[in-house]
């Protein structure tokens, strides 16, 4: 989602006057700015995973370079040492044997800091740390960030509860990016499980920024300043509601829609979103202009949630696809259809050509975004061709 991630910051330093975007690097993007920039980014990105400020940044040959380098860095001036720690190691062609060695010589680095000065050094909690700091190693260099976000910015404070595979917030407006929907196009998902992807699109036509209700790190540390965060909060000006519904959904399952019923209003959604409870082969389109229809479809044990057991999974796929192929040739001319899905064979199930296909990552799964153009006329060459007898 890096492309997707700069586009949006893009548009995020259009409001301030400091922040530049730099380089798209593997997992992230590059910019700087001043602190307030920071809860900028914190605040609106609806992409980002987190926003790290580097400390440090350097070339090691082994662990006790990497000791020496976080030892010198001032985290006192950050945080202090009743504040709790965790520190989070990732690295790409590390020569160094042990992450788990490097992670405990960076958390001993600090503490000896804090202890060299206070007599005192703050402890561990992994679960719930008010400040996280993570290193990241490649073959010949070393960063080490603090991490502004606290929470991954994925948790947007409004989930209760999920469905058995909730999509994350990021990835679903990463999504809702790369298919160039905007507040005001039709947006229908025909598989809402819980509702994030109409939830993400309902905030964003309502002007919620993902950030509003949820506290951050960076409030925790000693240089926080209320006052520019609390205009940047009092300067969100809710848009208006829409008159006519523009985004819909529906799902299988009737726990699944009344659970979605119930985030939208948790998330503030104060407009109408229509659901309905009905199989994703039997949907139609819900307006007569034509939208994006943009899901994620099951995949696995998930298309036997309410199937017959007795059929195999493999079995059941290939007819649920089939039947939702003939579903969007026949029912959604001119709409524009995006399935993101982990199954590669995706577009051979459904027999459809896709316009094209962009990879994402949901986990450590590899998936696919797959587009369809659904032109008009797509129906009536199928009934054109001979059938067989």
């Amino acid at each position: 989602m890096e492309a997707a991630l700069a586009e949006e910051l893009g548009e995020i330093a259009l409001t301030s006057t400091t922040m530049k975007v730099h380089n798209q690097v593997p997992g992230g993007v590059h910019c700087s700015g001043d602190q307030t920039d920071a809860y900028r980014i914190n605040l609106h990105s609806r992409i980002a995973s987190r926003v790290l400020m580097r400390m440090a940044h350097a070339s090691y040959a082994n662990e006790n370079d990497i000791y020496d380098l976080v030892l010198a860095q001032p985290w006192e001036d950050w945080f202090g040492v009743d504040h709790t720690i965790r520190v989070d190691v990732t690295a790409v062609k590390s020569p160094l044997r042990s992450l788990e060695f490097t992670t405990l010589k960076i958390k001993d680095a600090i503490c000896d800091r804090f202890r060299d000065q206070f007599d005192k050094r703050p402890s561990v909690n992994t679960r719930e740390p008010d400040m996280r700091i993570v290193g990241f190693l490649d073959n010949r260099n070393f960063t080490v960030y603090l991490d502004t976000s606290g929470e991954a910015l994925f948790k947007r404070g409004w989930r209760e509860e999920t469905g058995d595979a909730p999509l994350r917030e990021n990835l679903a407006a990463g999504m809702l990016r790369v298919s160039g929907w905007k507040p005001g196009t039709v947006l229908f998902d025909p598989m809402c499980g819980s509702g994030t992807i109409l939830i993400e699109a309902a905030q964003m036509v309502q002007g919620i920024p993902p950030g509003a209700r949820r506290s951050f790190a960076f409030e925790k540390f000693h240089n926080f300043v209320a006052a520019p965060w609390q205009d940047m909060k009092n300067a969100i000006k809710p848009l208006p509601l829409p008159s006519e519904p523009t985004i819909f959904g529906s799902d299988i399952s009737g726990d699944m829609v009344a659970m979605t019923r119930h985030n939208l209003k948790i998330a503030g959604i104060m407009f109408d979103v229509p659901l309905k409870q009905i199989e994703a082969q039997e949907v139609k389109a819900p307006t007569e202009q034509p939208g994006i229809l943009l899901t994620n479809p099951p995949y696995g044990e998930r298309i036997g949630v309410r199937g017959d057991s007795t059929i195999p999974a493999d079995d059941m796929s290939v007819a649920f696809y089939s039947a939702l192929g003939t579903t969007l040739k026949q029912r959604f001319a001119g709409w524009t259809v995006f399935l993101f899905t982990a199954d590669l064979t995706l577009p051979k199930l459904l027999r459809l050509k896709e316009a094209r296909k962009t990879p994402f990552f949901n986990g450590a799964l590899e998936c696919r975004l797959f587009r369809f153009d659904m032109v008009a006329g797509y129906n009536r060459r199928e009934e054109a061709k001979p059938k067989p007898e």
